[in-house]
């Protein structure tokens, strides 16, 4: 029953001036831990909200196992849990009253599905007695998580869940994820950090409302077969100027300390005559290193030119469903 299949979905807001999401099909299977990966804007909260429905759809489809996100709201309600992306628990209850409404809200009690948050609570259990708004916020976090997992839904709905947590509390809440994944319950997660993508099962590239490429992230990464390469200099971004003035450049982006540059479709892939040319402009402290492509190389290439044409790459069509 957990299965989620969308066809043709459409969202527009600001009188349709706003597409939200643009004719969007996608299949998650049963016991996923599934990534909606993109930036704000994208169409990740509209997908999400859709599923919860907390929204309705102007056209298209939202099933999630025999159940109509549209005709059969109330027991989706009833086997879903949903965490927003701002928390929205009470302030003002403490830890454990949180824990106890929600309960009672789908008729069951804490002890009864405690083993599933068991590993979650154990470290709220010593601020149990705290008001939620006076929690950090990984214990936000994690507080939240509890709430939306208390009746033991079959579908858990996480909308940019680590957003504003710090390295550690993001870490632990990925691992928390993936024993969630193995009680059976499918999960579906948004973030707009491209290093989140290597900890689901399978990922869904999104821009603008669209689907940019869905696959495992080994297999979004396989896909990309351009040469790749990590530039260094202390003049980083007069770097960045002249190489986007290069006519060989198909595309370059900043990467931490370096540039990444691909060159365009077609071009040998030598770098040594474009790293002379930089070098009678001044670039005297060069660094080059071929590599290995990211997920964020591939996202920033899908989004420069569509899933089949990014500029400076080739990208095998990654089907939606």
């Amino acid at each position: 029953m957990a299965a989620i299949h969308i066809e043709g979905l459409r969202k527009t807001y600001d009188g349709g001036k706003v597409e939200a999401l643009r004719g969007l099909s996608l299949h998650i299977d049963s016991g996923e831990l599934f990534g909606l990966i993109g930036p704000d804007g994208a169409g990740k909260t509209s997908l999400l909200r859709i599923l919860a429905t907390l929204l309705l759809p102007e056209a298209g489809s939202a099933r999630i196992g025999e159940w109509d996100a549209v005709n059969d709201y109330t027991l989706i309600r009833r086997n879903v849990g949903y965490m927003p992306g701002r928390f929205s628990l009470y302030q003002d209850l403490t830890v454990r009253e949180n824990l106890a409404f929600f309960a009672s809200v789908f008729k069951t009690r804490i002890e009864d599905n405690y083993e599933l948050i068991r590993d979650i609570f154990v470290q709220l259990e010593p601020f149990q007695d705290r008001r939620a708004g006076a929690l950090s916020g990984g214990m936000k976090q994690k507080l939240a998580l509890s709430c939306a997992l208390i009746h033991r839904p079959k579908v858990l709905l996480l909308d940019e869940p680590t957003t504003g947590v710090d390295a550690v509390s993001r870490r632990e809440f990925w691992d928390m994820l993936h024993h969630i994944r193995r009680q059976g319950i499918t999960v579906v997660v948004s973030t707009p950090y491209m290093n989140e993508a290597n900890r689901c099962d399978r990922v869904a590239l999104m821009q603008d409302g669209q689907l940019l490429a869905v696959d495992t992230p080994a297999g979004v990464v396989a896909g990309f077969r351009q040469p790749l390469w990590a530039l260094g200099s202390a003049r980083l971004y007069p770097l960045l100027l002249a190489l986007r003035r290069h006519p060989q450049t198909g595309s370059v982006h900043p990467f931490g300390e370096n540039l990444h540059l691909m060159l365009k479709p077609g071009e040998r892939p030598d770098l040594a005559p474009i790293l002379a040319e930089l070098s009678e402009q001044g670039f005297t402290d060069l660094s080059a290193q071929r590599i290995e492509p990211e997920i964020e190389d591939c996202f920033m290439a899908l989004m420069a030119g569509g899933p089949a044409a990014a500029p400076g790459a080739h990208f095998t069509h990654l089907p939606t469903a």
